[in-house]
């Protein structure tokens, strides 16, 4: 005797995947939700790192007689804030994991805990003054680098274009506030030392126009509150004061011997200008934060109202089958029936109708964010190009990442050309170089 057959898997319906590419967007939003508090401890971490590498800049560049309670109390506050950012990393594990949404931002996850294993030795090292300042700047700008870095790869996985716009906006922040402190360190050795040689002069004229590059970027992007506090930092009276102090570090050869006094005034404007942009980091933060909550409840909303509708048609249909299959016709505009051509195998014509209109309106909507999508892709694909840039110089020239960067950076100045279109011209190279 034959085994009973079970009864044929219903086949999937376009309304069973419209209902999936809303999860998926759901899904996007809800990982992003838990994205942003990691964010926000990599920002809170990253400034405190700068204010600890400051202080140790300023310890070792004294032979330890200064900064040595200061830095101590600094340590402290990073440390707290490293707890944080680890409790933060470990509750959004399972979503990083589980459904991976990018290679890169998992890599760059691991490079940047594998820097922060290094964290106590570096610290030790500054205490027994076993590292120069150069030294250790370099070790803690290694450090910050990579945990920006994590949030330029999850920028880079948003697919709605409102977050995407306010992470590049945020990174390039952030990079703005780092180039920002590593002048800081720059103007320090070189006023504490009475001159600027023509290497630091240099060094801090590319440093001022990396971070004018960064906060241009970030004005493309930003919200209006977070541009408010922007322009007022911008007419702080400190900026003026800066900008004098500038000159004197860029005239290379005109002030041979300067007051080493102008180290501590330089130090306190500098960290006073990095305190007032971390402000407007934690207003973009709080901007994001924002709009994740008011998109996610949005794609709630929207699935649960989809959901409804397509049960009420599916239900419909079933007691007002159709007489014969409908042929759904899409056309590009004109008289003439033309394009794709679909059966619906005995779907009701009006449901088939309100399916295909779902889905016409789902196609369109994703199509106008993908648009909206492409200069935040672009903000975002010059720093990669840029990076790789950096590799390759490192790989070439066989240097540190820092010095790479500088090379980059000299190479833009002396052909007058913008740092990506070097950067681009370079990675067309990369065969040549190779």
């Amino acid at each position: 005797m034959n085994a009973k057959r079970a009864p044929a898997a219903k086949a999937p319906t376009a309304g069973d995947y419209l209902i999936a590419s809303k999860s998926c967007e759901l899904m996007n939003l809800q990982y992003f939700l838990q994205m942003g508090k990691l964010v926000q401890c990599i920002s809170n971490l990253v400034h405190a790192l700068q204010c600890e590498r400051g202080a140790s800049n300023v310890f070792l560049g004294s032979g330890g007689e200064r900064f040595a309670s200061e830095r101590e109390s600094m340590v402290a506050e990073s440390d707290r804030l490293l707890a944080d950012f680890y409790q933060a990393l470990t509750e959004i594990h399972r979503e990083l994991t589980a459904h991976p949404v990018s290679s890169r931002l998992l890599n760059q996850l691991a490079s940047a805990l594998h820097g922060l294993d290094g964290l106590q030795e570096l610290r030790r090292c500054v205490l027994a003054r076993k590292v120069t300042a150069a030294s250790a700047t370099e070790d803690y700008s290694s450090l910050i680098h990579n945990l920006i870095a994590v949030v330029f790869e999850a920028a880079d996985t948003a697919v709605d274009p409102t977050i995407a716009g306010l992470l590049v906006a945020m990174v390039h922040l952030m990079n703005g506030k780092e180039f920002c402190g590593q002048e800081r360190a720059v103007g320090s050795a070189g006023f504490s030392s009475g001159r600027f040689d023509r290497a630091l002069s240099e060094r801090m004229m590319h440093l001022i126009e990396a971070q004018e590059r960064c906060f241009e970027v970030f004005t493309s992007f930003a919200d209006d509150d977070s541009l408010a506090l922007w322009e007022k930092l911008r007419q702080n009276p400190r900026e003026s004061e800066i900008e004098k102090l500038r000159q004197r570090g860029t005239a290379i050869g005109r002030f041979k011997d300067l007051d080493p006094a102008l180290a501590d005034e330089w130090f306190r404007l500098m960290t006073e200008r990095m305190d007032e942009l971390k402000t407007v980091e934690d207003s973009v933060e709080g901007c994001f934060h924002a709009r994740c909550t008011e998109r996610f409840a949005d794609a709630r909303n929207s699935l649960a109202h989809q959901e409804t509708l397509i049960a009420s048609l599916d239900a419909r249909d079933a007691r007002e089958p159709a007489s014969r299959p409908l042929l759904v016709l899409c056309d590009s505009g004109g008289e003439q029936p033309g394009g794709d051509t679909w059966e619906s195998d005995g779907v009701g014509q009006q449901f088939g109708r309100s399916i295909f209109d779902l889905v016409q309106e789902q196609t369109r909507r994703l199509q106008q964010m993908t648009d909206e999508l492409q200069s935040a892709r672009e903000a975002l694909e010059d720093r990669k190009t840029q990076e790789k840039a950096v590799l390759l110089l490192m790989e070439h020239r066989k240097i540190s990442n820092d010095e790479a960067h500088r090379v980059l950076r000299k190479l833009a100045m002396d052909q007058g050309r913008k740092l990506p279109e070097v950067a681009r011209a370079l990675v067309s190279m990369a065969d040549v170089l190779k």
